[in-house]
C-alpha cells in the first residue's frame, strides 16, 4: 500500500513570527505555503492583516491569501476545501506543502475535519444577518430555545455562531449540537508533523505592541479608509475585527487615535492570548523556540 503524502503544520499566535520561519522552512523543504489565516484571505486587507510582502511571496510561494472579497462569506469548513485542493496542487508538483497560520479552527477543519452540516440557503443567512444588526438578544434568546446547548457555548454578543446556530436550525429543523456529535472526517488523508512558535509572554506582546504601532505607520487608517470608499462596511464580518474595527471607531470620531492604538495593542494580545490556549490543547503540536525555530523543525523532520 503506498505511504499517505505528509505536509507541516506551522502554527502560533500572532506576530510570533511565522511568515518569516515558514518562508525558510519552504526554501529549505522544497516547500510552497498554504496560509492559513483566517483574515489574510481577504483583498484590500494588506496592512491590517499583516499580510506577507510582495518580496515575502517572491521568496516563497503562498497560497489561499488575497482570493475573498471583504463582503463575502468566508467559513473554516471552506478553507478545508480550498486548502485540501491547494495541497493536492503542491504534491502533484513534488513539493512539500506547509501549512502556515494561527487560525486554529481552521488549521482542525484541514486535518480532522468538522461533524456533516446541512447545505444553507443563502436567503436564511442573509435575512438573520439583518436581523442581528437591529436585535442581537432577541436572536440570541431564539437561540437558547431552539438549541440551548449551543446557545451555552457561547457569547449572548457572538454574531456569527449565533447566526450560524440558527442558521443551520432554520435550514434543517436540527439543532447544531446535534451535527456536532456526529464523528468527524478529514477531509484530506495524510500524515502532519506539527510544529508551534513559542515566545516568552513579555517578549511577545512587546512585538505585538511594536507591530501595532508600524501598522498605523504604515498607513492602516488610510487601508481602512480606502475599503469604507470602496463600499465595505464596518460591520462586515471581514472588518468587525480588531485593528480595522478600533480604525473605523476613529474615523467615525469616537476615539482618539493614540486611543486606536493603545486598543489594537490589547485585543491583538488577547487574541494571542486565545490562540495559545486553543494550540497547547492540542498535544500533535511540538514548541519549539521562535529563535532559529527553521533550524530546530528541520532537524526534527530528519530525525523522524
Amino acid at each position: 500500500m503506498a505511504s499517505l503524502p505528509h505536509i507541516l503544520v506551522l502554527a502560533g499566535p500572532t506576530a510570533s513570527g511565522k511568515t518569516a520561519v515558514g518562508i525558510e522552512l519552504a526554501q529549505r523543504l522544497n516547500g510552497e505555503i498554504i496560509s492559513a489565516d483566517a483574515r489574510q484571505v481577504y483583498r484590500f486587507m494588506d496592512i491590517g492583516t499583516a499580510k506577507p510582502t510582495p518580496e515575502e511571496r517572491v521568496a516563497a510561494c503562498h497560497h489561499l491569501i488575497d482570493f475573498v472579497d471583504p463582503a463575502a462569506d468566508y467559513s473554516a469548513g471552506q478553507f478545508a476545501e480550498d486548502a485540501t485542493a491547494a495541497i493536492g496542487d503542491v504534491l502533484s508538483r513534488g513539493k512539500m506543502p506547509l501549512v502556515v497560520g494561527g487560525a486554529g479552527l481552521y488549521i482542525r477543519a484541514l486535518c480532522d475535519g468538522f461533524s456533516p452540516m446541512p447545505q444553507i440557503p443563502a436567503g436564511i443567512r442573509t435575512r438573520l444577518q439583518a436581523e442581528a444588526r437591529d436585535g442581537l438578544p432577541k436572536l440570541y434568546k431564539k437561540l437558547r430555545e431552539v438549541d440551548p446547548e449551543w446557545a451555552a457555548k457561547i457569547q449572548a454578543t457572538d454574531t456569527q455562531r449565533i447566526i450560524r446556530g440558527l442558521e443551520v436550525y432554520e435550514a434543517s429543523g436540527k439543532p447544531l449540537s446535534e451535527y456536532q456529535k456526529v464523528p468527524p472526517s478529514p477531509p484530506i488523508h495524510c500524515t502532519a508533523s506539527y510544529f508551534g512558535l513559542y515566545w516568552e509572554r513579555e517578549a511577545l506582546y512587546d512585538r505585538i505592541n511594536t507591530r501595532a504601532r508600524q501598522m498605523f505607520a504604515q498607513g492602516l487608517v488610510e487601508e481602512a479608509r480606502c475599503l469604507r470608499e470602496r463600499g465595505y462596511a464596518s460591520d462586515l464580518n471581514a472588518l468587525k475585527t480588531f485593528g480595522y474595527r478600533e480604525v473605523f471607531q476613529y474615523l467615525n470620531g469616537e476615539i482618539t487615535l493614540d486611543h486606536a492604538i493603545a486598543d489594537v495593542q490589547q485585543a491583538t494580545r488577547h487574541y494571542a492570548k486565545r490562540q495559545m490556549t486553543f494550540f497547547r490543547k492540542d498535544e500533535r503540536v511540538t514548541w519549539v523556540d521562535a529563535h532559529g525555530a527553521a533550524e530546530t523543525i528541520s532537524r526534527h523532520l530528519k530525525k523522524s
